[in-house]
């Protein structure tokens, strides 16, 4: 058996996590190698905010997250804030614009964030090995051993930062998940979030036609609701509210849509029976929305002609169908588009302190792989910088 190549720290996942936490454990004097099957680095940093990059929100808290254990993240988000990732891309030089909601984008390209972790990398002496494919994976006596195609390893710790299972595509896998169970970690089911909403075919032909049409929606599930732009998509719905609430979805639940937020449709009507008694029904309602979405919700609620013939009770029925419209999603569009990948391993096997298994002396998880998953907008990334940095200091 050959005598395997030793290092300090070996990081699965060149991603921003795997990365982030590398370039720290390197400024340590850690041996640091990362390991990754792609062939670039940070891929999916590199499509992200349509190419800009998304990179934190100014708003990030606990409560932007998701997970069993809603307090996991506190420790990690508190010891790495936003301001802090922040003032290194500032030190870089990479000029940024807030957009909405504290979401900070590059002005440039999001090239130019992994260029910033590489370079940290490279000033840490961290080693990247990419196209480099992992077939096994063991505890030694002395730590780890890594096997892969180009021979085999060895580390004191390892750090898992393969991400989660969403666009597949792009290589994402289930092996972060496979090494946890191999190490007895229990792990929260993995599934799709922030991810679009399909229709089932009954309900999709009742819309046909509406593909494109975006409107300001608030959306809720249960007790979680999101204020942002929705959109209408050939399949189902989208846009950012409908991506937030994905997150907090389950198979069957009903979803409640207000199309008009802020508008008691119900009241607009009456008075437009009043002031514009002549008007049909679709024409004042398109004053509300766009006209598409307006004469369909009308023929949709059987709701039409001129205002000044239709009764309280009509113009009730159209008004529930714009400010509560609820729809039972026949599903989602899975992990083939979903931004990221909700559950994963469990918060309970961690240090909330360091992202060790409390179990595995030298084992730690980063980033997607973890039970914690954030909001549409930055929030993300600024986990992946957080838990980076919590594991980069202890390993």
């Amino acid at each position: 058996m050959p005598t395997p190549s030793a290092f300090d720290v070996i990081i699965l996942g060149a991603g921003g996590a795997g990365l982030f936490c590398a370039a720290e454990a390197g400024r340590r004097g850690r041996r640091v190698l990362v390991l990754d099957h792609a062939a670039a680095p940070g891929e999916k940093i590199r499509i992200s905010g349509g190419g800009r990059c998304n990179f934190t929100n100014l708003h990030t808290a606990p409560k932007n997250f998701l997970s069993e254990n809603p307090s996991f993240c506190i420790s990690a988000l508190k010891s790495y804030t936003q301001h802090d990732f922040i003032a290194l891309v500032n030190r870089h030089g990479i000029a940024w614009h807030e957009k909405t909601l504290g979401q900070l984008f590059c002005d440039g390209s999001s090239q130019q964030i992994i260029d910033m972790l590489l370079d940290e990398c490279e000033k840490a002496g961290v080693t990247i090995r990419l196209r480099t494919k992992i077939t096994a994976v063991e505890k030694s006596e002395t730590g780890f051993r890594v096997e892969t195609d180009a021979g085999p390893l060895a580390c004191a710790s390892l750090v898992i930062a393969t991400g989660g299972k969403s666009i597949p595509k792009m290589g994402a896998t289930g092996f972060g998940y496979d090494i946890a169970r191999q190490f007895g970690l229990p792990l929260v089911e993995p599934r799709p979030a922030l991810v679009p909403f399909v229709f089932d075919e009954k309900l999709k032909s009742r819309l046909e036609g509406l593909a494109g049409v975006a409107a300001d929606a608030t959306v809720a599930c249960g007790k979680t609701r999101f204020a942002e732009a929705l959109l209408f998509t050939h399949k189902g719905l989208s846009g950012p509210a409908i991506l937030q609430i994905s997150s907090y979805w389950a198979p069957g639940r009903e979803i409640t849509v207000d199309l008009a937020p802020g508008t008691d449709v119900f009241a607009f009507l009456k008075e437009a029976r009043t002031a514009q008694p002549k008007q049909d029904v679709e024409t004042v309602l398109s004053r509300l929305l766009p006209k598409r979405l307006a004469d369909r919700l009308c023929a949709l609620a059987d709701v039409q002609g001129r205002v000044a013939d239709l009764s309280d009770l009509r113009l009730r029925a159209l008004a529930d169908a714009v400010n509560r419209w609820r729809i039972v999603p026949a599903g989602t569009e899975g992990f083939r588009t979903a931004e990221v990948t909700a559950g994963g391993v469990a918060t309970s096997a961690l240090s909330s302190k360091t992202m060790e298994a409390r179990d595995i002396p030298g084992l730690f998880f980063i980033g997607e792989v973890v039970d914690v998953t954030g909001h549409l907008g930055g929030f993300n990334f600024q986990w992946a910088w957080s838990s980076g940095f919590a594991a980069g200091k202890a390993v």
